[in-house]
């Protein structure tokens, strides 16, 4: 892989991961535009490691934010209180959304892998038209620190729903937020910080699947994933401060509009047959793509 290819799907990594628009779909099929599939170790090593450059991208963005939730939850569970204040309610809310996509994402990851370019295309149309149903019906008029516990649940279950190909973790819990009449700022908001447990979980367990399989990264696919995960840091930072400054003041129709196109085009492409109906993975994954949770 050329550092210029790399640094391209740096850049496709950072801004699907953070818009609601799908960077498992948008990455691998940027990848197979490319010349590259799945069925290479590399590129699948390439493609796992690179999210770790936007984990890092919200941990430092929201590390003020971060630092506070995980002192009052620490906090409020010395002094057996866990929903003492705002901020500890919060922090154990998170963890509650967390748990849906962590026991299905387990539980159902050869299944999820084994879905094809299709599955994206129809994915990526339909959940474009829920959010459409949900920028029109949304009240837009609650805060994060609104959140209730069940609130955390529904949109943690939307999170679950990420798990499928084209589906977007951001875009189902931004428009689970909204349906729950969360501000679109708000929703963002609280997507990004239920993203972290989720998120760091899944790299860690994908990094270390990774290292005992031992695939190669020789022929320069070392240094081109070097230079993909510093771009994608560095663009995911920059794309999670512009998403939430768009948010504040406009709708989410660009991102309506983004998915439709792409899953037209990707259906198109697949007719036509320039992306394969399917993606060229072995029957049997190896257990470094095995994640508790897809973007």
């Amino acid at each position: 892989m050329s550092l210029l290819s790399a640094a391209f799907l740096g850049v496709v990594q950072a801004l699907t991961e953070f818009l609601p628009v799908s960077s498992t779909a948008h990455l691998l099929i940027a990848g197979e535009l490319l010349g590259h599939s799945l069925s290479d170790d590399r590129f699948r090593a390439f493609s796992t490691i690179i999210q770790m450059g936007t984990t890092i991208a919200v941990l430092v963005y929201f590390r003020s934010d971060l630092y506070r939730l995980a002192q009052a939850a620490l906090g409020s569970l010395r002094r057996r209180r866990p929903f003492e204040t705002a901020e500890s309610r919060l922090a154990w809310y998170i963890v509650l959304g967390t748990i849906p996509a962590a026991v299905l994402g387990k539980l159902l990851e050869r299944r999820i892998e084994a879905l094809g370019n299709l599955v994206i295309a129809g994915s990526l149309v339909v959940l474009g038209v829920i959010l459409l149903a949900a920028e029109r019906l949304a009240r837009h008029v609650r805060s994060v620190d609104d959140v209730t516990a069940k609130d955390a649940f529904l949109v943690g279950c939307a999170q679950a729903l990420a798990l499928v190909p084209g589906s977007s973790r951001s875009g189902t819990t931004i428009t689970a937020g909204m349906l729950l009449d969360l501000k679109r700022e708000a929703a963002a908001r609280f997507s990004f910080l239920l993203s972290v447990p989720i998120t760091v979980g899944a790299g860690g367990y994908k990094l270390l699947k990774l290292a005992k399989a031992g695939p190669g990264l020789g022929d320069g696919w070392g240094l081109a994933t070097l230079v993909g995960t510093v771009v994608a840091g560095v663009a995911g930072y920059l794309v999670i401060d512009w998403l939430l400054g768009w948010l504040r003041t406009r709708t989410t129709y660009l991102f309506v509009a983004w998915r439709i196109v792409a899953g037209v085009a990707i259906a198109f492409l697949v007719w036509k047959g320039v992306l394969p109906e399917n993606d060229d993975r072995p029957s049997q994954p190896p257990a470094a793509l095995h994640a508790s949770a897809a973007p």
